[in-house]
């Protein structure tokens, strides 16, 4: 069987049953990470603590039982199974997995801001307050739109804000409208977020490059729709060339624009989405401004607006009394009302303007530079190995697709597992659905030259491997801690819990 052979090949490792679990398996009855001296508190009762009815009812004699050194092995070892922007590149298209700066997580762990409770009184947080209102006004500047709210927690939260915005606003209009116009190479979330906001969906099929089709738009944009929802840089990575024609059509017939702005890691610092005519959009900081993406949260997708949905912005805003004293405006007699408990994630506002004021206006634009070159930089290399199904100059990503390979019997789930074994995290897998077989990659800004080298390498030889030795990467990972697991019994199956083996329970015995 042929390896790896550029220089990220991984150590082979020992293969580890997918039924084996280290810690709790090698339980064993006594063994204790703690020794505490006898209490000198007279005993009570748990009933007279705590209600009855709050009281575990099982006994606790299942848990493992192990020693200190053996606990801490554990959580240790499992680190280092791990993989992220720490260990390696992690080139998943449309995530924007960037490199998060150290200095962010020391700002964001500055007691005053660490330590801020969300009940605490409006006067004793006024440094937070203006924190986030410096951080509203940056990300006004980079839009080009006027307003900003930090509440949304996420992308699609900031999406369903801002589809609530345009409906409020139409309905202050007296102008009921059903539907929303979305073109196929949008975010997958845009058409549940329209969904969820009552409007029914109309797809716009892109033209054979990829881009939005301006004739299918003017058929479609009836006052019957509220306006377009449009991924710009869209998720082939291209760049939508009409986007301002776009913005005048809809406008002209009384819609709204909104853009996702999941993919502005391509545009910062170049171009501004209000300067494009958009009206609203979210930004994701955990993305874009390089706070932490990834195991679930936290989020944090503020929405910008345009004057004219300035006054429907979820409320509290933030209003400024004077150079050095921000406050919450609750008078907002239009607003759609709060979207989030309290006012949003601030650790994560902590550290995207962390990484604002640090990189400046010239970094930010450097930052943008170098993500656009790094795509292509992998698209030109790699090319002549994977079909690129829309041609063109991309941005901050490049999609590619398997269908060279499946000549031999490979598909872009085989590749991903085969990447595994080169040392690298595979990027996105078939999405967007525009592009069957997809291979989405997205190296950001983070890379050097050395580390795409190796990435173009490595891709290569599997392309390689799939003309000359299908089956090695048809059952791929080889070199993983552990092999092909049943994806679909993990996902509607999944273990959430860890309950004894027979052995332990009979050792426990």
């Amino acid at each position: 069987m042929a390896l790896p052979t550029t220089p990220r090949i991984q150590k082979a490792r020992p293969h580890i049953s997918q039924n084996e679990n280290l810690i709790f398996e090698n339980s064993r009855p006594g063994s204790r990470a703690y020794h505490l001296p006898p209490s000198d508190v007279p005993e009570v009762a748990p009933s007279a603590l705590v209600p009855s009815h709050l009281l575990r009812q099982d006994d606790l004699s299942e848990l493992p039982e192990l020693t200190e050194p053996e606990v801490v092995r554990h959580y240790t070892r499992l680190s280092t199974w791990n993989y992220g922007t720490d260990t390696g590149m992690f080139p998943l298209g449309s995530c924007t997995m960037k490199y998060n700066p150290k200095i962010n997580e020391w700002a964001a762990r500055l007691p005053g801001f660490a330590r801020s409770h969300p009940l605490a009184p409006e006067a004793t947080v006024r440094g937070n307050l203006l924190l986030m209102k410096q951080l509203e006004e940056a990300l006004c500047e980079i839009t080009g739109l006027a307003a900003v709210s930090l509440q949304p927690t996420a992308g699609a939260h900031g999406e369903l804000t801002g589809m609530m915005m345009i409906r409020a606003a139409l309905t202050a209009r007296g102008d009921a409208r059903r539907y929303v116009l979305i073109p196929d190479a949008a975010h997958g979330t845009n058409p549940a977020s329209a969904v969820m906001c009552g409007y029914k969906v109309i797809t716009l099929i892109s033209r054979k490059n990829g881009l939005l089709d301006l004739a299918a738009l003017d058929k479609a944009m009836t006052d019957e729709v509220a306006g377009l929802m449009i991924t710009n840089p869209n998720t082939l990575g291209l760049f939508e060339e009409d986007i301002a024609k776009a913005c005048e059509l809809i406008h002209a017939r009384g819609g709204f624009v909104y853009m996702d702005g999941a993919n502005m890691n391509a545009l910062v610092g170049i171009a501004r989405p209000g300067d494009m005519g958009v009206d609203v959009m979210h930004l994701n900081l955990h993305k874009t401004f390089s706070t932490p993406h990834g195991g679930g949260g936290p989020g944090c997708g503020p929405v910008a607006v345009n004057r004219e949905l300035e006054p429907y912005l979820p409320c509290p805003t933030l209003r400024r009394v004077d150079d050095q004293t921000v406050v919450f405006d609750n008078d907002r007699p239009h607003s759609i009302g709060r979207v989030k408990a309290y006012y949003g994630n601030f650790g994560m506002m902590v550290r995207a303007l962390a990484y604002i004021r640090a990189m400046g206006a010239e970094g930010l634009r450097a930052a943008t530079e170098t993500a656009v070159l790094n795509a292509n930089y992998i698209k030109h290399h790699l090319q002549d190995d994977y079909e690129v199904p829309f041609d063109g100059p991309v941005l901050h990503e490049v999609v590619f697709n398997d269908r060279r390979q499946q000549a031999y019997g490979v598909r872009n789930g085989d590749i991903a597992k085969r990447l595994i074994d080169y040392g690298f995290h595979p990027p996105t897998m078939s999405f967007p659905l525009v592009a069957p077989g997809a291979i989405m990659v997205e190296p950001t800004e983070s890379e050097s030259r050395a580390e795409l080298d190796l990435f173009i390498a490595s891709m290569r030889a599997i392309a390689q491997e799939c003309r000359e030795n299908p089956e090695v990467v048809k059952t791929a990972p080889h070199l993983a801690r552990l092999r092909r697991l049943d994806e679909t019994a993990a996902a509607r199956q999944p273990v959430l819990r860890w309950r004894p083996s027979p052995a332990v329970k009979a050792a426990g015995a």
